[in-house]
Formats: structure tokens, C-alpha cells, sequence
């Protein structure tokens, strides 16, 4: 049991909250609300007023967190033993299955959340839904008694999701103690058995609340809120000399032996917005990174993107000059110290950081873009201690500071909650009315599939002789 009574430090106040042994809460926020500070708290790592105002009756490590912020972290790791020198990068690579204890790799949990398939590749070959359910199961078969999980559902598909819902129902069926630390009411689970809500850095239960009352107040949580316009951009995609924005014929990737994209043809005209979807692990990144340049498959296959011919003298930061980019790898990969001010400047760069002359007219725009997506006012708050979804909208102002002709976005709503992630959906029918930018969107969710979206590129992983049925 970790039972918490009034606790209050800078970041967190919590009056009374009692965490029983087998209790499944969720607790949901806003971004920004706090939220993020709850791992901290439950696994003794948040200085409050007075130590005994929590009390943990069981040890500290039968906790554990699955977070983005950890996915994060064994990332830059997993960087760090790739660019030793002391060892070849095959050599260095932890695989999958390295995650999991030996003695367990037969578990129906592996299969349950779709990882068999998975078990000899690289973490970092993982896509940000394949390793944050890595992660669960390691902490699962390992052991752990408690279960903290920060928006476990984002990014999985919707299999994925109800294979994953069932699979944390079962353990908490089984005794074990989830936390679900949330940002949406519909990822509430159906068998979520307490609630509790967190708002301006103050934890609130609602356990003993009856249904109405809940409801209510959850409403009022999200109620909407007045934001800015989105600044104008500036000029149309109309006279765009191309046919095609983006001409792939029958591109494939692959890694040793393991198909990742197999034959894929795909064709935009200007302003033809694209939805991409697919299971988790199905290539969708891939088929992104083909698309930006990220990838260097790109230069194998018969790619040809804003007018420029793949492999034929091209520079990709011509290229990028002209896209503005969200993605998870991107997200993973900005860890350099610096301001939100800093990191949307760097969209006009095309850099992670800022190592040229910022002028003025470029500094107002920024801001403006993070005034547009909530954040006005924060110009100067280190971008690594905002909350991940904050960190989120700071990287879509950045995308969008260069008005690009051609918007990238790899499930850029990941970790926003509902009010935000509206924003974004409000955002992306203003960037059709404006004809200035082609968009291609990947997503799980059904509720982003909006109708602006003239092709539906659904994905599927390829049927390869490792996968293939005997």
C-alpha cells in the first residue's frame, strides 16, 4: 500500500490519496497540469514538506514506470553504445529479447502484445508503440507489483490497444497494482476501479464520487478554452510546377532478411492530403522517412519528392528546406539544452538547436506559433523540463514556422491531451482551407481520420519467410 496525506512541494499537492494493494487507478490531467510529477512521487523521488507525508509498505523496487520520458532515456543510450568505437555497431545493439529475462521468453504475454516477431531486432529499430509495450512486459515478467504507465495506449493501434487493455486487466485481475497516468478520457479503460484527477499541480480522488458526479467533473476539467488564431502563412501550393509532391513506385526496404515496406507505389498532386494508418511495426515511419530523406533506402528506390529526383544530386537539406517535420524520431532525437523560443527557431534551420543568426522577423513568427499552440509566455522554459506533450506542441510550432509546402506528421498528436489534440485536428482543416500545404498524417486513432484527407494509405506488415506460416 502507498498511502499519501498532505504532501505539498512546488510541483505536487496532494491532500489524501491511498493506493491499495490490487487497485487499478487512472489518473488523468491536462498537459501541463502536474501530471507528470505523479512517477515522481510514487516512486520517492519528489522532495514534499515533510517525508512522512508518504508511506510506502512495500520496497520502492517493486515499482516501476513506463514512460515516455524512459523510453527517452534507453534511446539515448542505446546512441551512446552505437557510436563507440571500441566495438562494431552489431556488436553494440541491444536486442530486444536482452530486455525480457531469459527464462521467460516463452511467456504468452509476448505474444499477446504482438513482441514474437520483434525479439531479435535492435531497440532502437522498435517503433515508439513496440517499445513502450517492450517495456511493460519486461517490468510485468520481472515482476513488479506496482504498474505505473504514462499514456500507455498512445501511438498502438486499435488492436493493439484492446490486446494491451486485456493483457493489464489480466495482471490486475491477478493482484498486481496499476496506475494509469492519463491525458484523454476516452483511454480510460472500462475496468479502471478508481479515478482521480490532476489539475494546476493538485491531485484530486474521485473515488468515492458516484458516476454523475465524475463525469461532471471531468467535463469541466476539459471544458475548452479560448486560444489565437493560427498565424497566416505565406503564400499558396496552387501554382506548384510538379504534377506529383510525392512520386514512390514500387519502393521496398529492407533489413537483412526482415521486409519492412515491400513494393509500395504512392502518388500526391498538390493538395492531395494523405492519411497513412497500420498496424504498429507495419513501416509507416519508414515509408516517412523514405519520404523526407531520413531513411537512405531512399536513395535505392524510384523516389521523387517536391520535384527533385532521388540519388541525383539533390541535397536533402534542399528538401527539407521546403517540409516541416513531426515525428517521434525527431522528438527522441532533440536533446539538446535549450529554450522552447530556441527549438521552434530551429525549424527555419532544419537543425536540432540553433547555430546561425536568428533574426527578428524570425523570432516574432516563433512566437507567434507559440503563442498559437498554448504556450505564449514560455519562450524561455527549458524545453527538456516541459511535459512530453508540451514538448509536443513546441515541435509542431517548429514544423510550421517556414509555412512548408509539404507537412510531415508521424502521430504528431502523440501525448497531447483532448484539448490540444482538437487543436491540432482545428489546426489541420485551416491548413486545407488555406491551400498552402500538402499534409501527410499518420495515425491510430479514428477520431483524426477527418475528412480533408483525399487518400487512406492503410499499411500491413509484410509477410516474410520469418513470418510466414510453414
Amino acid at each position: 500500500m502507498i498511502r499519501i496525506t498532505a504532501f505539498n512541494s512546488p510541483e505536487l499537492q496532494v491532500d489524501s490519496w491511498t493506493i491499495h494493494s490490487g487497485d487499478a487507478w487512472c489518473v488523468i490531467g491536462p498537459n501541463g497540469s502536474g501530471k507528470q510529477f505523479i512517477d515522481q512521487l510514487l516512486l520517492g523521488q519528489l522532495e514534499g514538506n515533510d517525508p512522512a507525508s508518504v508511506i510506502h509498505e512495500l520496497p520502492l523496487a517493486a515499482i516501476s514506470l513506463v514512460s515516455f520520458e524512459r523510453q527517452q532515456a534507453i534511446y539515448e543510450q542505446e546512441l551512446k553504445l552505437a557510436a563507440t568505437d571500441l566495438l562494431p555497431e552489431s556488436d553494440t545493439a541491444t536486442l530486444t529479447a536482452e530486455f525480457l529475462p531469459a527464462e521467460k521468453l516463452d511467456d504468452p504475454l509476448i505474444d499477446t502484445l504482438n513482441l514474437r516477431h520483434r525479439l531479435d531486432r535492435p531497440y532502437t529499430q522498435l517503433s515508439t508503440g513496440e517499445s513502450r509495450k517492450l517495456l511493460i512486459a519486461q517490468a510485468l515478467l520481472q515482476g513488479a507489483e506496482v504498474l505505473i504507465l504514462d499514456n500507455p495506449f498512445d501511438s498502438l493501434d486499435q488492436q493493439a490497444c484492446e490486446n494491451l487493455s486485456a493483457a493489464l486487466a489480466a495482471v490486475w485481475q491477478a493482484g498486481k497494482t496499476l496506475v494509469l497516468l492519463l491525458s484523454n478520457r476516452t483511454d480510460i479503460p472500462p475496468w479502471c476501479g478508481a479515478l482521480a484527477t490532476v489539475e494546476n499541480g493538485r491531485l484530486r480522488s474521485l473515488k468515492d464520487d458516484d458516476v454523475v458526479h465524475q463525469a461532471q467533473f471531468l467535463e469541466a476539467l476539459f471544458s475548452p478554452i479560448i486560444q489565437p488564431d493560427w498565424p497566416e502563412q505565406a503564400k499558396q501550393l496552387g501554382d506548384f510546377p510538379h504534377k506529383y509532391i510525392i512520386d514512390i513506385t514500387n519502393a521496398s526496404v529492407r533489413y537483412g532478411d526482415q521486409a519492412v515496406l515491400k513494393d509500395l507505389t504512392l502518388q500526391l498532386a498538390p493538395l492531395d492530403h494523405a492519411l497513412i494508418t497500420g498496424e504498429n511495426g507495419a513501416g509507416k515511419s519508414t515509408l516517412l522517412g523514405l519520404i523526407t530523406g531520413d531513411n537512405p533506402q531512399s536513395y535505392n528506390n524510384d523516389i521523387r519528392v517536391l520535384g527533385f529526383q532521388r540519388g541525383h544530386g539533390e541535397s536533402i537539406w534542399e528538401l527539407k528546406q521546403q517540409m516541416g517535420i513531426v515525428s517521434s524520431e525527431l522528438h527522441r532525437l532533440y536533446r539538446v539544452r535549450c529554450d522552447a523560443l530556441t527549438v521552434v527557431c530551429s525549424g527555419f534551420f532544419d537543425s536540432i538547436g540553433v547555430y546561425e543568426r536568428v533574426n527578428e522577423v524570425q523570432v516574432n513568427i516563433a512566437k507567434q506559433w507559440l503563442q498559437a499552440a498554448g504556450l505564449g509566455g514560455r519562450d524561455a522554459e527549458p524545453f527538456h523540463t516541459m511535459s512530453y506533450g508540451e514538448q509536443r506542441l513546441v515541435l509542431i510550432a517548429r514544423a510550421l514556422v517556414k509555412s512548408p509546402l509539404l507537412l510531415v506528421l508521424d502521430e504528431p498528436t502523440q501525448g497531447l491531451d483532448e484539448l490540444n489534440r482538437s487543436r491540432i485536428m482545428d489546426l489541420l482543416q485551416t491548413l486545407e482551407q488555406r491551400r498552402h500545404t500538402t499534409l501527410i498524417f499518420v495515425s491510430h486513432r479514428q477520431d483524426e481520420y477527418l475528412p480533408l484527407f483525399r487518400h487512406h494509405l492503410h499499411l500491413k506488415i509484410p509477410i516474410t519467410r520469418d513470418s510466414a506460416s510453414p
